[in-house]
């Protein structure tokens, strides 16, 4: 194949052939936007990306073949797109770059093109210092989490019984975490008992009396992780039955929820099966079609165990069929004995790994438009440019694809501004120096080499980047060093060209495990719908969903012009130990009016996914991808 020529006049022929590209990302966009980039007569490409290739990206990743399975996506694709134009130089680098692009291109005033994906629904836009929003300019929604006792003791949604189920995994196959107790809460303080007064009533496991109390996973083995004793935990540990059992007496949670029911082997055997019509990762199971799939799932992954040696452990795996029917069923039977309708196989899977089915489609559209913004830019014609959204259905308009003029820079916005400043709040008297640096600094605000220093009038120097100079602060508090509330800090991050302002809040009263808070970085919520009579009725432990079929069937219910698209990921990214599964959400409408067309579009903030947590997913990042033009 030969590079196509003719379509673009000399002069912008011209600039492509002698401007440089950085392509961030060589997932599903990536492999599309490369292959465009070298067709449109790109001649200097260089291609970013940490990833290796899976069998999961090859239906939509077409520069990559079931041959290059391990290899480096940013190689393979270079390899691939050679193919096209032997002639372009495009040089492929096996490392990441993302978390630092936005801020280095601010520095060095390079126009920068985000692009997204997330199934049907995708966006582009251009930042250019001084003209646009930058990439960080709108506030990136935070990890959603779920408290323990929620997880282990009130379940109210499918996803806290799915991140239950994630747990018992690890107690039983994995590494054992004592964050991950799947047993009840007894320190929950919605229940607000004591324990001991308990014990005169309990009726759960009249077993439990003498038996030294040892870990999950020692007594699974103990037991041979029969299927039988792990459903009814007759044991210091409970599941189905003694679980469930313990939790009613602690009848205070009970007062506004309606109780779960417990579940006993003996009495579901034999009973029915049920399955709906349909694919098979589709049918949802009877309780004892869920209680056979729970027997089989362990008995599979007791014989992986066995087979790596003593000792060995077991790593949950989406893609892993004993793995995903373990979740399956144990999510299952936790929702039903909690009055929540169950889901398919291909629910669970979905809601585990956070995945949205990809679209390979949509990932050719965003490349596209992500090359005609590019020409845009090249031909200084940066007035034309715009945020364009890709919608899953057409708006009142009939369009798809709606073009939404760039908004200016955010005058709060802390990479941006013209002197980067927020405010921190915090307890200086526990927050240590180097939780500044590593939890603050490098994790919440992206840095990678701070230099702090106290405005106390004397210059304190309290972090340093080089290497020595405060490793001796790291364990003190900032107390110690005179910072109270209202102290100031400036912070320089000379290899990212970045400084930032930092006011401190001090406070005590954070939530339980909350170390600080970002002042005024939240986006406004829009306050909830009001629900009917009906709603309220049909509704058994606080949430609608529990009350619904499951979703494999049903279209997603969209409301065209306020979807959020998350910019983050395309298709996965696991939650660590616990996780929203919402990819698209409500947010307030925003009016922009296109100059060239007349219309006025609804623009959707970008949103960001992505968590420290989320560490382990050989396909994040996918279809979440930047082009860099000097």
């Amino acid at each position: 194949m030969v590079q196509l020529v003719g379509s673009l006049r000399k002069e912008l022929s011209d600039t492509l052939s002698t401007c440089k590209v950085l392509v961030v990302g060589a997932g599903g966009i990536g492999c599309e936007l490369l292959k465009n980039l070298v067709l449109t007569g790109f001649k200097n490409i260089d291609v970013i990306d940490l990833d290796t290739i899976d069998v999961s990206n090859l239906n939509r990743q077409f520069l990559f073949q079931k041959k290059h399975v391990g290899k480096s996506k940013a190689q393979v694709a270079k390899e691939s797109a050679l193919q096209f134009c032997p002639t372009v130089n495009i040089t492929a680098y096996h490392d990441t770059a993302r978390n630092h692009v936005n801020r280095m291109c601010l520095a060095a005033d390079i126009p920068l093109i985000e692009s997204g994906s997330a199934g049907y629904l995708g966006q582009v836009t251009v930042i250019k210092k001084g003209l646009t929003e930058c990439y960080e300019c709108q506030p990136k929604p935070t990890q959603k989490t779920f408290p323990g006792c929620t997880i282990r003791n009130t379940p109210s949604e499918p996803i806290h019984c799915i991140v239950w189920a994630k747990y018992l995994f690890n107690q039983l196959f994995g590494e054992e975490d004592a964050d991950q107790e799947v047993s009840p809460d007894t320190a929950d303080p919605e229940a607000a008992w004591n324990p001991e007064d308990t014990a005169t009533h309990a009726t759960a496991s009249d077993k439990d009396g003498d038996i030294k109390r040892v870990s999950t996973k020692e007594w699974a083995r103990s037991t041979g992780y029969d299927p039988a004793k792990l459903f009814n935990k007759q044991s210091p540990h409970r599941l189905f039955k003694d679980d469930i059992m313990y939790l009613l007496t602690m009848d205070k949670l009970w007062k506004t929820r309606k109780a779960p029911t417990p579940l006993d082997w003996q009495q579901l055997e034999n009973s029915e099966v049920s399955a709906g019509l349909g694919l098979k990762d589709q049918q949802v199971l009877g309780v004892w079609g869920l209680c056979q799939l729970f027997q089989l799932s362990v008995e599979t992954l007791r014989s992986q165990l066995q087979e790596k040696g003593e000792g060995a452990e077991l790593v949950w795996d989406k893609d892993d069929p004993p793995a995903l029917d373990f979740v399956t069923a144990a999510a299952n039977l936790r929702m039903h004995i909690f009055s929540m309708n169950m889901k398919s196989p291909f629910d669970v899977k979905s809601m585990a790994g956070n995945i949205i089915p990809a679209i390979a489609t949509t990932n050719a559209v965003i490349a596209g438009l992500i090359v005609l913004e590019g020409l845009k830019v090249l031909s200084g014609e940066l007035e034309s440019c715009r945020t364009i959204f890709l919608n899953k259905c057409p708006n009142l308009r009939k369009k798809l694809l709606i073009p939404c003029v760039l908004d200016p820079p955010r005058a709060s916005c802390y990479v941006c501004a013209s002197q980067p400043e927020v405010t921190v709040k915090l307890n200086v008297h526990k927050t240590t120096v180097l939780s500044l640096q590593d939890r603050i600094l490098k994790e919440r605000f992206g840095m990678v080499a701070p230099d702090v220093q106290i405005e106390d009038g004397k210059g304190t120097i309290l972090i340093s980047s080089e290497e020595g100079e405060t490793e001796t602060n790291n364990s003190k508090i900032l107390a110690d060093f005179g910072i109270r509330n209202g102290s100031r800090l400036q912070v320089d991050d000379f290899l990212q060209d970045y400084a930032l302002l930092v006011n401190v809040l001090h406070t005590e009263e954070l939530e339980r495990d909350v170390e600080f808070e970002v002042v005024g970085e939240a986006p406004d919520k829009a306050p909830p719908p009001q629900s009917t009579q009906e709603e309220v009725k049909n509704i058994t432990n606080g949430n609608k969903d529990s009350a619904q079929p499951s979703t494999s069937f049903k279209e997603d219910a969209e409301d065209d012009d306020i979807m959020i698209v998350d910019s983050g990921e395309e298709e996965e990214e696991e939650e660590g130990a616990s996780s929203s599964t919402a990819v698209t959400t409500s947010a307030s409408k925003r009016k922009h009016s296109d100059a060239e067309t007349g219309e006025t579009s609804t623009k959707r903030p970008r949103t960001d996914q992505s968590s420290a947590a989320a560490a382990t997913n050989d396909d994040d990042n996918d279809d979440d991808d930047i082009i860099a033009l000097d």
